[in-house]
């Protein structure tokens, strides 16, 4: 009974370690010269598709009931290619890839939140920076479980079995980008890019990235899609200068 209890006490504490997340340490002191706004540029980046669209395929979430419940119905559309009013591709992740030099960032001290809802990762497509929380939640009312398959950082597989679980990952250094898996529920997917500066940013229905607070410079900017690969562009902004850039992709 003795050995019983103690079991009982670790799975207790093992489950309450999940749900509350893992601490988080503190955000870091910028290591280079501040961004100085009163010179900085904006780089607005479009993103749009080129060509018929593909229609999508269809995901059959009969393998779990629970998950036909959340959705209301036993199928689902993919999201792999999402594309809006005027060609505009979503799910597209922008970020200047090289240029910025010695500048310094703080680190945001409020988490970025992937979420699994209605047996999906949402967002999709996100960004994260280097030493930034990165919380991922449990919506759902069943079991799902975390695959990051990281290159770079070390990749991590956690069980988020409780509706309302959280945890906290802090990535190490930059990757763009690191892919997320549900081994409970194969097609749900996410990408995340984890960066060491701020300049970063996924589209939506308008496919349309704003970059702001540039320090005047020249700039690479890269395009991700994880069906249509990358693109990039290089662009030259002045004190005050905003620019914009676009990127098309097609199938």
């Amino acid at each position: 009974m003795r050995s019983f209890g103690l079991a009982v006490s670790f799975a207790f504490l093992a489950i309450s370690v999940g749900c509350s997340g893992n601490a988080t340490p503190p955000p870091a002191a910028p290591a280079g010269p501040s961004v100085d706004p009163a010179t900085a540029g904006t780089v607005t980046a479009t993103v749009k598709f080129e060509g018929a669209v593909p229609a999508p395929q269809m995901i059959t979430l009969t393998g779990d009931p629970k998950c036909v419940s959340e959705n209301g119905a036993p199928q689902r559309a993919e999201e792999q290619i999402v594309v809006g009013d005027n060609q505009a591709l979503q799910n597209v992740f922008v970020y200047v890839k090289d240029g910025l030099g010695a500048y310094g960032f703080p680190i945001p001290s409020e988490p970025v939140v992937l979420d699994q809802d209605k047996c999906r990762y949402t967002p999709r497509v996100l960004g994260v920076r280097v030493g930034q929380a990165l919380q991922v939640r449990n919506s759902d009312p069943l079991l799902h479980n975390v695959r990051s398959n990281g290159v770079i950082n070390q990749a991590f597989n956690k069980s988020t079995p409780i509706e309302g679980m959280r945890f906290d990952h802090v990535f190490a250094t930059k990757e763009v980008m690191v892919p997320f898996k549900c081994d409970v529920h194969g097609w749900m997917s996410a990408y995340v890019g984890v960066l060491d500066h701020p300049y970063f940013g996924t589209t939506a229905a308008d496919g349309k990235v704003v970059l702001g607070n540039l320090p005047p410079g020249t700039y690479t900017i890269e395009a991700w899609h994880e069906q249509l690969g990358t693109k990039t562009q290089q662009v030259t902004i002045a004190a005050k200068e905003s620019k914009d850039v676009s990127f098309t992709f097609a199938r």
